[in-house]
Parts: C-alpha cells; sequence; structure tokens
C-alpha cells in the first residue's frame, strides 16, 4: 500500500515536515511505500472554475501550467494521503489550500476518485489557529468520501523555528499513533469484502 504525505510548508525540512515524517515512521515499518512531496513553495495556482475537469473527465486539470497535475496524479495512485500544513493566520497555507481546492474539485468531476482512500491533516502551529487549519484540510477528506482515522489527539504539534516540534513530546506521540492507525486502517479496508459506498453525480 501507499501512504503519500504532501507538505504544504515551504520549509523543506522544518516543523511541518518533521511531524509528517514521524506519522509515516510507522508506516514504513509495516511495509508501506511512502513518500513525501512538497506544495509548500511551489508554483500551484488557485482553482479558477473554467469547469475543464468537469467537461473532459480526463483527471487533470486545464486552467494553466503548474505543479498540481503531477501531484494530483500521486494523490489519486495513494491508499492514504496526509496533508501537513503550517498555520498562516489560522489557516493552512495558500498552496495547500490552492491543492485542496483543485484536487477536490477534479477528483469529484473524475467519478469520486479519492473515495475510499484513508486521510489525515497534519498541523504545525506556533501559538494559535491550528484547529481552523486542521478542519481545512479534514473538510476536504469528507467531501470527497474519504475514511479518516483517529488518534490521541487532534494531530497539532507546537513549535517556531524549524526543529522545535521535536521538543513537543506529545505531538510526536500523537504522530506515531496516528501512522499505526492508518496502518490498521488500510490493512482492514484492504481486507474488507464490501466495496466501499462510493455516491456517483446524480445518486439520491
Amino acid at each position: 500500500m501507499k501512504a503519500l504525505a504532501i507538505n504544504g510548508s515551504p520549509r523543506k525540512a522544518g516543523n511541518t515536515h518533521l511531524l509528517l515524517e514521524r506519522a509515516l515512521e510507522p508506516l514504513a515499518e509495516a511495509g508501506w511505500d511512502t513518500e513525501i512531496i512538497q506544495v509548500g513553495g511551489q508554483n500551484i495556482h488557485g482553482c479558477r472554475a473554467c469547469g475543464l475537469c468537469v467537461k473532459n473527465q480526463d483527471d487533470k486539470c486545464h486552467s494553466g501550467s503548474d505543479v498540481f497535475n503531477d501531484i494530483y496524479a500521486r494523490m489519486a495512485a495513494a491508499d492514504a494521503l496526509i496533508l501537513g500544513s503550517p498555520t498562516y493566520f489560522t489557516d493552512v497555507s495558500a498552496e495547500m489550500k490552492a491543492l485542496i481546492d483543485r484536487a477536490g474539485f477534479v477528483a469529484m468531476a473524475n467519478g469520486g476518485a479519492f473515495a475510499g482512500k484513508i486521510g489525515a491533516a497534519v498541523v504545525a502551529v506556533r501559538r494559535g489557529g491550528a484547529t481552523h487549519a486542521f478542519d481545512t484540510m479534514n473538510h476536504l477528506f469528507q467531501i470527497s468520501q474519504m475514511v479518516i482515522p483517529g488518534s490521541t489527539y487532534w494531530n497539532m504539534g507546537y513549535g517556531l523555528q524549524p526543529g522545535d516540534v521535536a521538543n513537543d513530546g506529545e505531538a510526536l506521540r500523537n504522530m506515531a499513533h496516528l501512522g499505526r492507525s492508518i496502518h490498521w486502517l488500510g490493512t482492514a479496508l484492504a481486507a474488507s469484502a464490501l466495496p466501499y459506498p462510493v455516491r456517483r453525480a446524480g445518486e439520491a
């Protein structure tokens, strides 16, 4: 199984990255294929409401050339997605918000491409606003018919300077537990004989 973590921080080796690494460790130990990719600091624009993803239904966004389609293809191929963001003015980074808006729209336009996948959100924060950023990422999972695992606390770590969250022992324990929860859930879903109840467009 494949777990893809997406770092919404422009700091490639900052606190968000550290939290994502810790969440992926139990999955790698359990034999999952794990990867962290960078969206923070990359060239990615917001949704332009052109509607071409609905018209073409080819699992692509056609509103300009940037990193989106490559990242989206990796998201569609993964079994579990872990979105990570720092907290900017009590919300996610601009790059993460652009990814959420476009990925959610393209996935829905193409038969619910994320339905049945596992989705988890991770937030790095200095002091306040982490819960709102956490909610923003979870909204993508909820509307996309994804499955959200719980953990021992909300998935957030506290620190300002790069590496500070390494001193947040509760956050690190929570990330490790989150990784184990994703593994348990992924194993259970893979073993289930029941098809995931995907709701298609136009169905009641």
